[in-house]
């Protein structure tokens, strides 16, 4: 596994991001299907499906499209979609993905600035996650759209039971499989201290929620924590691609009102049960 760095990115006088990102092959598979992009203001997760080279094809040419978007301008959900639906073009004019099951997870978040100030945006397609580690606690900003987290909506299995359901792989949304379907958006406030954490199924099918909390803890450093959960998810079978970004979110003092909200929420937050995500 190449080595992996921290990045730093300084938003403003007073909004400062840290991240890294790392893929890995796993130990079973015969390919990484799996694509990242962390470019600000963006960072995503696609982990492919489809025979031979079709899911590396699919998450490629989606990562490629929504890089060329961030280099061509601001983002919005309008020009997500456009881009999604240029990947889809190409996943389908590829010679190498004819198979119709070929496609791709897409999850992630982006930082908006709208005309509250900054936010941030998560999307997601498919069973890869965004989490947030928030005052100590992991949520899970994302839903699955895969058939076990339909059967656990409806109360027909628990969660325990869904990592051994015969279905466990079955996704029911995907870039490139069919039509396009947008992504569904989460808005997240921006509070200091914030962790995200993007990964495909690889990283979460090898470590709990509980597990991916204490690498946060023992890890300050995006790059020392993501090397640590890959390390882990290896160390616990590696049956799958395993692809994760982690993200911090400091602010660095001064007395602009972003910062100033930014305290706020986070001292609102300290005393509530749920973080500020709105759909």
């Amino acid at each position: 596994m190449p080595e992996t760095t921290t990045q730093t990115f300084r938003v403003s006088d007073d909004l400062e991001l840290t991240w890294a990102g790392v893929t890995d092959r796993g130990r079973r598979r015969e390919n990484n299907q799996d694509s990242f992009l962390a470019k600000y203001p963006l960072f995503i997760v696609a982990d492919g499906m489809g025979g031979h080279a079709g899911g590396e094809i699919a998450s490629q040419a989606t990562v490629d499209r929504l890089s060329d978007m961030v280099d061509a301008g601001p983002i919005d959900d309008e020009r997500i979609v456009a881009a999604l639906q240029l990947a889809v073009d190409d996943i389908h004019r590829h010679p190498e993905t004819t198979d119709e099951g070929t496609g791709t997870t897409l999850t992630g978040v982006y930082l908006d600035r709208g005309e509250d100030g900054w936010r941030w945006i998560s999307l997601n397609i498919g069973d890869s996650r965004v989490y947030l580690e928030r005052e100590g606690r992991l949520i899970q900003v994302t839903t699955d759209h895969s058939v076990v987290q339909e059967l656990i909506a409806s109360g027909k299995i628990s969660p325990e039971e869904a990592d051994a359901h015969p279905y466990s792989n079955v996704i029911t949304r995907a870039v490139g499989a069919n039509e396009l379907v947008s992504p569904d958006y989460v808005a997240i406030d921006v509070v200091d201290g914030d962790r995200f954490i993007i990964c495909s199924d690889g990283l979460t099918k090898e470590l709990t929620d509980y597990g991916i909390l204490h690498f946060l803890r023992e890890n300050a450093e995006p790059a020392d924590a993501v090397n640590a959960m890959v390390d882990a998810a290896l160390e616990n079978g590696g049956r799958d691609n395993v692809t994760l970004i982690v993200l911090n979110v400091r602010f660095t003092g001064g007395a602009d009102d972003q910062t100033a909200a930014g305290r706020s929420a986070a001292a609102e937050e300290s005393s509530s049960t749920e973080p500020a995500i709105e759909d």
